[in-house]
């Protein structure tokens, strides 16, 4: 971690809650649905699809996963109901997976029940190394019952290779991305490049097998790579898609949706804005770099 990163993550506890605020503003649709659904309507006007995030995650009593459940129905209703072009995202730890691994799976049925009641889909987002495991686990379980299901996997942990050949089989729908939690060594790769080239080995290894991927990244170097292999194995743009996070680097995201490419932004929203702010800046201090370059009015900032 540079110099400059460690100054923004140990600041963060002195830095007002209204700045971080206006800073989230950028990267957070709002604290409410309707929110979130006004600003998909907005990407949809520029080209682009979307994947809602109800935030919070790590919960410790049961009442707080069922609200997030209800809210994550309400918010499949809505979509259905409005037809904006989007699908959910679901942290299970958000669902209960910290507190007992069968509430996590019950809110989860419940969930992919009713997306696929209204035709959409639900990905399982990818936490931390604990989580790994059971998580994958439960996305294959949903998968096989319901089939609208995907899952993710990070390309700084050493075991994504051999995972992918578990999701592989089963059809799954993939989310590929580079992965923000700090993890041991023992786990993950730290070198940037090495992280870059297991990232593209993921792509290429999941689209010529056939898979739908979906290239979850803001770094020209893993566009790059992803466009190299969506080149050689002439595919056309129903095979993948790319995914951005809401407010990073817009101009990668009009330049992909202007070549032709299908584009999904991640659309988080809910009162734990703030919360879900610190903890993507503590894990991930780059996100740090393009905020502050976005907030002084530069370009962004390489990833």
């Amino acid at each position: 971690m540079s110099l400059f990163d460690r100054l923004v993550v140990g600041t963060l506890p002195f830095v007002p809650r209204a700045l971080v605020g206006r800073v989230a503003s950028r990267y957070v649709a709002g604290e409410t649905l309707e929110k979130a659904l006004d600003v998909i309507r907005t990407l949809a006007a520029e080209g682009a699809v979307a994947t809602v995030d109800v935030l919070g995650e790590s919960v410790t009593r049961r009442e707080q996963t069922e609200a997030a459940r209800d809210e994550y129905l309400r918010a499949l209703d809505a979509i259905a109901r409005t037809g904006v072009p989007a699908n959910v995202s679901v942290k299970p730890t958000a669902l209960g997976l910290a507190i007992d691994p069968a509430l996590a799976r019950e809110n989860l049925h419940a969930l992919c029940r009713k997306a696929a009641e209204v035709g959409t889909f639900v990905r399982l987002d990818m936490e931390d190394s604990p989580y790994t495991e059971a998580t994958l686990r439960l996305a294959l379980e949903l998968k096989a019952a319901f089939g609208n299901v995907g899952a993710v996997l990070q390309a700084y942990l050493r075991r994504s290779l051999g995972d992918l050949d578990r999701l592989t089989a089963a059809k799954m729908n993939v989310r590929i991305c580079k992965g923000i939690y700090v993890e041991r060594r023992e786990i993950a790769y730290r070198d940037p490049g090495v992280i870059v080239r297991n990232f593209a080995a993921l792509v290429d290894k999941h689209l010529s097998a056939g898979g739908y991927a979906a290239i979850a990244t803001h770094d020209e170097a893993c566009v790059q790579a992803a466009l190299s292999t969506i080149d050689r194995l002439k595919l056309g743009p129903e095979a993948y898609e790319f995914q951005m996070l809401l407010g990073v680097d817009p101009l990668l995201r009009k330049i992909l949706i202007g070549s032709g490419h299908r584009l999904r932004v991640y659309v988080p929203y809910g009162r734990d804005w703030y919360a879900y702010s610190t903890r993507r800046l503590k894990e991930n201090p780059s996100v740090a770099r393009h905020i502050l370059r976005a907030t002084l009015g530069l370009g962004p900032a390489s990833a």
